[in-house]
Order: structure tokens, then C-alpha cells, then sequence
């Protein structure tokens, strides 16, 4: 590792970046998840595919390049377990996504990310600009957080658990107790 803070374009050219993110320009390691948390990510994944309007796709664990700070100053990339970007995106073939291609971030808690989860990432989310973040929280009974861009930050909704149905960004219905069973 470099003995100096990192920025996109350092972070991006590291080998072996995919258990790791970008943090004020420092390189911390991603909590392992565990079998379950993973068994999610891929459950939801296949809901989302199925209900996903033409033009959108879902990218699983990818590197996303916050934009929280200026080109070459120590930059913020996290590695959301799933991104709902529009198609254009995956054409760029980069692998680095931009956080105003994305339209919903989402993270799995697992019991080690709790509080990033909640607290920072939702922050650092709302701050790039991106317009929804889902928490999905695999805790029973599963639930999942909707947060939306509104004023300096995210209006978040009541937890929901069972069935979450929503017609924003887009019609889908998603069975949160499918994802650990």
C-alpha cells in the first residue's frame, strides 16, 4: 500500500481492491459477511432482475466512486452489495461506477456493519446525491429501510418487514422474508 491518503485514480488502478473501500483517501477492509448475508444479496438480486424496468440493471458488490471529494484530493469509494444503475453505466466498462449513475444503492447489514450501515453510509449516500438507499436488514424479521433524497439529506421510511411494495423509483415488490429462507 501507498504511505500516503489515496485518491479515486490511485484506489482504482490497486490490485485485489474487491474486499476493501476508499475512505477519506485511506483503504480500509470490507467486514467479512458470511454465507447468509451473501445468500441475500443474491435472492434480492433475483427479485430486482425480475421487476427492473428496460434501461436499468443490478451490478452486485461493485466499487462506487462517491465523488465526495475533488479529482486528485483523497477521495470516498464504497462496495455497496448491490447497485441498480441505468444500462449506459455498464457500457462504460470502467468497473468503477459514479455515484450520479446510480439510482438505488443497497446494503445487506451483517452484524459487523451495523452501524456503518445506518449511520455512515446512509450519510455519505445522501451527500453524493444518490436519490434512494435500502437498508436491508436480515435480523428477524427481516426488514428493509427506504431512504430517500429530500432537502440536506434522506427521509427515511418506517422499517418494513414482509412484503415491501413501493412505485418509487419504480413499481417492485420485493418478499423480504424470502431472503433467508
Amino acid at each position: 500500500m501507498p504511505g500516503h491518503l489515496l485518491t479515486i485514480a490511485e484506489y482504482a488502478a490497486l490490485d485485489g481492491t474487491g474486499f476493501t473501500e476508499l475512505v477519506e483517501g485511506r483503504v480500509v477492509t470490507s467486514p467479512g459477511s458470511g454465507r447468509r448475508h451473501d445468500v441475500a444479496v443474491c435472492l434480492l438480486a433475483g427479485q430486482l432482475e425480475r421487476q427492473l424496468p428496460r434501461g436499468l440493471a443490478f451490478v452486485v458488490r461493485n466499487d462506487l466512486d462517491l465523488r465526495l471529494a475533488p479529482e486528485g484530493e483523497p477521495g470516498f469509494a464504497r462496495r455497496p452489495d448491490l447497485l441498480i444503475v441505468g444500462r449506459a453505466a455498464l457500457a462504460r466498462g470502467d468497473g468503477l461506477f459514479r455515484a450520479d449513475e446510480v439510482l438505488i444503492v443497497v446494503e445487506i447489514v451483517a452484524p459487523d456493519s451495523k452501524r456503518t450501515d445506518y449511520q455512515v453510509k446512509h450519510d455519505e449516500y445522501a451527500d453524493a446525491g444518490i436519490p434512494h438507499y435500502w437498508i436491508v436488514d436480515t435480523a428477524e424479521p427481516v426488514s428493509l429501510v427506504a431512504c430517500r433524497a429530500g432537502g440536506s439529506g434522506y427521509l427515511d421510511a418506517p422499517a418494513v418487514t414482509g412484503t415491501f411494495t413501493t412505485d418509487v423509483p419504480f413499481p417492485v415488490k420485493l418478499d423480504l422474508d424470502a431472503l433467508v429462507s
